[in-house]
This record gives C-alpha cells, sequence and structure tokens, in this order.
C-alpha cells in the first residue's frame, strides 16, 4: 500500500499549532510571529509536506514566478532577434543581474521566468503573459532609452521594477547607479597616477548611463586643467573596444591614460595595446567599469570602477516583491554608489 501524502493537519500536529496557523505560513501571510514560521517550517521538513501549487494560487492569487525581461526598442527579424539573446548571455553584466535576482528570490520560493522584448510584439506578449496571470510582476532590464515597454507596464498598471532609470518618464520604481561619480572616479585615478593624455571608449551614446559616465570623466578633468578629452564611442563588447581603442591610437598616440565604459572594451583595449607594442600600465594606464568577472581574468588585471550590479538587482526584486504584496504603493528609486577597484592596469 502506498503511503499517503502528508498534510496540512500533519503539519499542524508535528509543529504543535491549528491548520489555520500552517496554511498561513504556507501561502505567505506577513502577520504570523517569525518564531511560529520556522517552528512551521521546520515540521515542513519533518513531514515532507509539499504545498499544492494550484491551490495556493487560488488562495493568494499568486503565482510564485516573476518576469525577468530583456528589452529593447527595436522591431528586430528573427536573425536580429536571435543574435540579441546571444548578445545578452554573452556579456557578463546579465548573468550578475540574474545571480542577484535569483539571490533574493529562492528564499522566498519565488522563481524568474526569463522574456525577451526585442518586438512590438514580444512587449505585448509580454503584458499578455502578466496580464493573465502568467507571472506576479516584472523585473525589466532595458537596453535602450526609448524601449517602449516600462510606458505599456504603467499604462496596464501591472506590478514592475527598472534596472536603470527610464529614458522616458514612467512611474515605475527603479534602481540605478550613481554613474557620473563612477567617472568621476576613473578620472581621479588617472590623474592621481600622473597620466596627462587621457582618452575614453564610451559605451553606446544612446544609452544614458554612458552619457553620465562620460560626463562625469569630462567634468572632472576640465577641472583639472583638462579641457579637451578624446572620446571613441564602443558598443559594451570586446570588439568595439578594440575598434575604439585602435581609432584613438591612430589619431592620439601619445595617449598614457584610458577610461572605458565597461570592462568588455577594456580587455580589448588592452589587447590593441599590446599588439602596438604599449606595455599596460607602465606606458597607458586602463581603467574599466563594472568589475565584472572580466576585470580578474584580463591580463593585466582591470582596475575599474565597480557597479555593485548583484546588489542593484537584489534590490529590484525586493521592491517588486513589495509592490506585488502591497507593503510599497507608490514608485520609488534606489540610487547605488560606484567604487573604485584598483588592480594591475592602472
Amino acid at each position: 500500500m502506498s503511503r499517503q501524502a502528508p498534510t496540512l493537519e500533519d503539519v499542524a500536529r508535528e509543529a504543535g499549532v491549528s491548520r489555520a496557523t500552517v496554511s498561513r505560513v504556507v501561502n505567505g501571510v506577513r502577520n504570523v510571529d517569525p518564531a511560529i514560521q520556522d517552528l512551521v517550517r521546520r515540521a515542513i521538513e519533518r513531514t515532507g509536506y509539499a504545498p499544492n501549487q494550484a491551490a495556493r494560487q487560488l488562495v493568494t492569487r499568486r503565482t510564485t514566478t516573476v518576469a525577468l525581461v530583456v528589452s529593447g526598442a527595436g522591431d528586430a527579424s528573427d536573425t536580429e532577434q536571435n543574435a540579441f539573446a546571444t548578445r545578452v548571455f554573452a556579456d557578463p553584466f546579465f548573468g550578475r543581474v540574474v545571480g542577484g535576482v535569483v539571490g533574493h528570490l529562492r528564499p522566498r520560493s519565488m522563481h524568474p521566468v526569463l522574456m525577451f522584448a526585442e518586438t512590438p510584439d514580444a512587449r505585448q506578449e509580454v503584458v499578455r503573459y502578466l496580464r493573465q496571470g502568467g507571472a506576479d510582476g516584472a523585473l525589466v532590464v532595458s537596453t535602450h532609452p526609448d524601449d517602449p515597454l516600462p510606458a505599456l507596464l504603467a499604462d496596464a498598471r501591472l506590478p514592475a521594477v527598472l534596472f536603470a532609470r527610464p529614458g522616458r518618464p514612467v512611474p515605475l520604481s527603479h534602481v540605478d547607479l550613481a554613474h557620473r561619480d563612477g567617472g568621476r572616479l576613473a578620472a581621479e585615478h588617472l590623474l592621481a597616477r600622473g597620466c596627462r593624455r587621457i582618452a575614453t571608449v564610451t559605451g553606446p551614446l544612446a544609452v544614458a548611463a554612458s552619457q553620465e559616465r562620460l560626463a562625469g570623466f569630462r567634468d572632472t578633468l576640465a577641472r583639472h586643467g583638462h579641457p579637451h578629452v578624446p572620446v571613441a564611442e564602443g558598443g559594451f563588447t570586446v570588439d568595439s573596444g578594440m575598434a575604439a581603442m585602435s581609432d584613438l591610437l591612430g589619431e592620439h598616440p601619445g595617449l598614457d591614460g584610458v577610461f572605458t565604459a565597461n570592462d568588455l572594451m577594456a580587455q580589448g583595449a588592452v589587447q590593441v595595446l599590446r599588439d602596438h607594442g604599449r606595455r599596460v600600465p607602465e606606458d597607458v594606464a586602463v581603467v574599466g567599469f563594472d568589475d565584472s568577472s572580466v576585470a580578474v581574468t584580463c591580463r593585466p588585471r582591470l582596475t575599474t570602477v565597480r557597479q555593485p550590479v548583484e546588489e542593484m538587482a537584489a534590490t529590484m526584486a525586493r521592491l517588486l516583491d513589495e509592490h506585488i504584496n502591497g507593503t510599497r504603493s507608490e514608485p520609488t528609486s534606489v540610487l547605488f554608489a560606484p567604487e573604485l577597484v584598483i588592480r594591475d592596469s592602472a
């Protein structure tokens, strides 16, 4: 004879509490004493009780899943959509976002569902999925300032939190970094090293973060008597960093310091400098941005401006949880501070 699956009553007997108390703990009701919650959870582990998720959803009206949406502003073809997904997975930044989101959600028995929204149809699918209860809310990582998805989510009154301040004002919570301060930190460090012929490789200048990092870098150099900063625009990839560094060297062969707007481009810049016989940091000091895994695998290891992506992503998930549960009703913003991490490249 097969053993019957443990029930709420079994857990209640094991924990020495009422069935109603067990139900409230299982369904995530917030006003249960933490000591009682711990008692019930241990009883659940001992009995092997597994909640019926379908029944739980009927009670709580929650799926315990959230959509993690990577969104853009294009109307991409199938080939371009595949290339978009490939770029996302190749960038260590996105892996850090996922790590931070999962780190917050997992202890709360919540799970992310990855969605891409690079076309109008895909964006409408995200809105439809949320409206139909496929997920409780959305965490949006947008790749373009003209992305219409945040406004679509706000208009539909769906719970959503954004990574980075949106290009157009929308009543949604977001987390972001003080990017200008990051550019300032990079400039101050290169100046302190004695660099005087300094250039920069920016990210795509349509992206607000790229503009802010460049502005902070330029302003700091200008305050120290350097009114002109050679600029080459990159695309946050290794190849674009190589191309931009080649252009800068061709026009300014005597440069002795470079700030790149992310670590992948810094890695590309270091490779080009090495190919041209320039030693890093003896001849040219290089500062990156992000403090991603690339910063420690690059040779020499990168001095970089740390963006605490994992903490930012976890905060984004926490804010969404609060909006879903009704403990936060108004949109808010959380701004993180960058930090200079000194290694070998500068």
